[in-house]
Formats: C-alpha cells, sequence, structure tokens
C-alpha cells in the first residue's frame, strides 16, 4: 500500500493526542479529541483569568482574541471583517438566518438532508412570517438534484439554504454547484459547514456562498462553546441582527446606536475567550497540515472503513452521493445500533448512534431508524480502521451465535 497523506508526520500528530494510545477514536463527527497545542493554550489563558481576572485577562490577550478573526478568514479563503466569533455553528447559522427580512410568501428553497436545527428555524419563520419552505429533491446518488433546484428558482424564492454534510449518511452535498446557482440568479445562499470544516477545504470564493456557518468541536479538533460565522462583504449592509448588544452596535448617542461596519455586529461583548483562543490555535493547526492532505488521508481511512463493513455479513452501508465524505453511516441485522456502540467502547473503539431526528426528510425518504456512524479523522491509521472492523465483525458473530 503506497505511504497515505501526513504519514510522515503521525508520529507528531498521534504524540498531540496521547488518548489515541488507549483507544481508536472514530467521533469527529460529534466532538473530536483536542490536540496538546491547542489544550496548552486553553489552560494557559484559564491560569491567566486566575490570576488577574477575566476583564484584565482579556486586555492582556487582546490581539491574540482579536487574531482568531484572522485564523478564521484563512481557513475559509475570507476577510477579518467578514468574520464573526460565536459560541457554535447553530448560534452562527441562526443569526445569519433570522437576520434576513422575510415577509408573507416568501421561499425558502432547501436540501432533503438539511439539519434539524436549521429546519425547525424555517418552520418558526413560517409560523411567524408565512414563509413557504419548500425541499429540493435529491437525485439517483442522493446528493441535492441540481436540475430541480434550478426549476424550482422563481422571484419568490429568498434564500437557498443546504447542508453541505449532512450528519450522518456519508453524503457531501455539491455546495459549490448550489452557491454558482444562488449567484446566477442573485439569490441569497447560506450554507451550513459543521461538518465540513477541517475535513474538507471551505473556500468561501469557490463555494460562492453568501453566509457560512462552523464549528470548533468537531473536525477542526477545537473546543465545545466557540463557532463562526462567515458573511460576504456585500451582503452586510442588508442584515440587521435579530439581538444586538453595544459590543455589535456601539450606543453613540442617548436616542441612537450604530451597527458595526464588519461582521462582529453578530458578537456580544461577553464570550469565552478561553475558547475562541483554543479554537485559533485548532484552525491554525489544521492549516499548517494543510487541507487538501486532510481530506486525502481522510477519504482513504473512510473509503477503508466502508468497504470493510460492506464485506460483514448482515452489515448495510447507509452512505450517499458520489464522493461520500469522513462520516461513515451503517446499521446491522438483528444488532441495536446503540448495542454495537456500547460494546465497540468496551474493547476501546469508540463510535456512535445517531437517529432519524437529526436529518428527519432523509430518514424518512429512506426508512432510517437508529443506526451506527462513525468518523475518521487524519490522526487515525489504517491499522485501527481494520480493527475497527474485525471488532464490529466480532461482535455481530457473537450476537448471532448467542
Amino acid at each position: 500500500m503506497a505511504q497515505l497523506p501526513l504519514e510522515g508526520k503521525m508520529q507528531e500528530i498521534r504524540a498531540d493526542a496521547p488518548s489515541l494510545d488507549r483507544r481508536i477514536f472514530l467521533m469527529s463527527c460529534g466532538a473530536s479529541i483536542m490536540p496538546q497545542p491547542v489544550v496548552q493554550a486553553m489552560h494557559d489563558y484559564l491560569d491567566l483569568e486566575a490570576d488577574v481576572g477575566g476583564y484584565a485577562a482579556a486586555d492582556i490577550e487582546a490581539r491574540r482574541i482579536a487574531d482568531v478573526h484572522t485564523s478564521v478568514a484563512r481557513l475559509l479563503n475570507a476577510k477579518d471583517e467578514e468574520i464573526a466569533l460565536v459560541e457554535n455553528a447553530t448560534v452562527a447559522w441562526q443569526k445569519a438566518f433570522y437576520s434576513l427580512p422575510f415577509k408573507a410568501g416568501d421561499v425558502v428553497l432547501t436540501v432533503e438532508a438539511e439539519y434539524a436545527a436549521n429546519y425547525v428555524a424555517y418552520l418558526q419563520i413560517k409560523q411567524r412570517h408565512g414563509i413557504d419552505i419548500r425541499v429540493v429533491s435529491s437525485d439517483e446518488t442522493g446528493q441535492v438534484d441540481l436540475d430541480a433546484l434550478e426549476a424550482m428558482i422563481d422571484d419568490k424564492v429568498k434564500l437557498i439554504s443546504a447542508t453541505w454534510i449532512p450528519t450522518n449518511g456519508g453524503l457531501a452535498n455539491p455546495a459549490k454547484e448550489i452557491g454558482l446557482i444562488a449567484r446566477r440568479h442573485g439569490i441569497p445562499y447560506l450554507l451550513d459547514a459543521c461538518q465540513a470544516v477541517g475535513q474538507i477545504p471551505a473556500d468561501v470564493e469557490e463555494l460562492n456562498c453568501d453566509f457560512l456557518a462552523g464549528t470548533s468541536r468537531k473536525f477542526l479538533r477545537g473546543p465545545r462553546g466557540a463557532g463562526f460565522l462567515y458573511v460576504r462583504k456585500e451582503r452586510l449592509a442588508d442584515l440587521d441582527p435579530v439581538i444586538i448588544d453595544h459590543w455589535g452596535a456601539p450606543w453613540v448617542e442617548r436616542d441612537r446606536y450604530e451597527l458595526r461596519a464588519d461582521a462582529r455586529r453578530f458578537e456580544t461583548w461577553e464570550s469565552n475567550c478561553g475558547n475562541r483562543i483554543g479554537m485559533g490555535v485548532a484552525i491554525d493547526y489544521a492549516l499548517a497540515l494543510g487541507l487538501d492532505q486532510i481530506e486525502a488521508r481522510c477519504q482513504i481511512l473512510s473509503d477503508r472503513l466502508r468497504g470493510g463493513l460492506r464485506d460483514i455479513s448482515g452489515v448495510e452501508v447507509l452512505d450517499l452521493g458520489p464522493r461520500p465524505s469522513a462520516i461513515v453511516s451503517f446499521r446491522a441485522e438483528g444488532m441495536p445500533a446503540w448495542e454495537i456502540v456500547r460494546q465497540a467502547a468496551t474493547r476501546d473503539v469508540i463510535i456512535g448512534v445517531t437517529g432519524k431526528a437529526s436529518t428527519l426528510i432523509d430518514a424518512e425518504r429512506r426508512g432510517l431508524a437508529q443506526h451506527v456512524r462513525a468518523a475518521p479523522h487524519y490522526f487515525n491509521t489504517v491499522e485501527e480502521i481494520d480493527t475497527t472492523v474485525e471488532v464490529v465483525a466480532g461482535l455481530l458473530k457473537s450476537n448471532h451465535t448467542n
């Protein structure tokens, strides 16, 4: 077998995650494990807060905190002023979506594999303002049907909103091609990149998106409680944040405030500065390794896992799309997903369970209930993937024997 991408750096990468010596971790699609430089940066900042207090610590590290905007901008090929730092990807997505001026009769186009948090927001705005939610069908591969999307566009469509890589199902929607359609028709495009950033390159200029929401805790390997929103500069003037404070909108006169001219109008004064610093270090760590290299290694490992699982009698791999992501979903005949996950954990293999509630339309369309998901990342090895396949095969064999 040819040498995998990043193989020459694996000793250093795995040394930065000591727990990998004790278990096989395949849950970066939920919350990944942080490398030691991320952990150390957060510890150092917490120690500083303990020493001088939160406000003084933020003043001392003000430049470093502000530089996180630059790290996110580098990750996305964006400008610093187009980046807002927030608590998570859902908050980022909501800040963009709820700031759009919807009215009765407006149409939002979305995809069958849309994430639940996004869809319930559509439903709420439908109840409040009478918008129409239209779901674009999928093609024969399972990804959004681009021809169907194009055919659904009319002058009532005010937003195209899509999840790039869903919670499960292995799918990677054609985000760039969706963006080209949105741009051609002059329609705002909101992209949920929660599962994409850190796994694959995410260039907002190539994606043609107007808004992008991302998180720290998944494939970027940063802490929970940190995320970011990208807003294309040309769209900023059209957006009035649904909630503001004196950071995003300084109070300049008794009867007047001024929204910030940049994306920080979506930020608030109070924040977890340590988490933001950790996210910045995690992004810099990924960029130093190279997103192209990360993507290539993830692709090889996830393809190997899918292939191994397909060879196990009674296992059905549930992944969609012509080029699946690093999220591998499967179910097994006669053994509940939660039981596979529980027993795998006793053998030091960390995988997870997902249910239909996260992607209800896709789950109902495909008749999915609970199933297993596993997400190889660049810190995993071929040997770990093969061991995982052996563990799953052994669990099913033992279950059938009993």
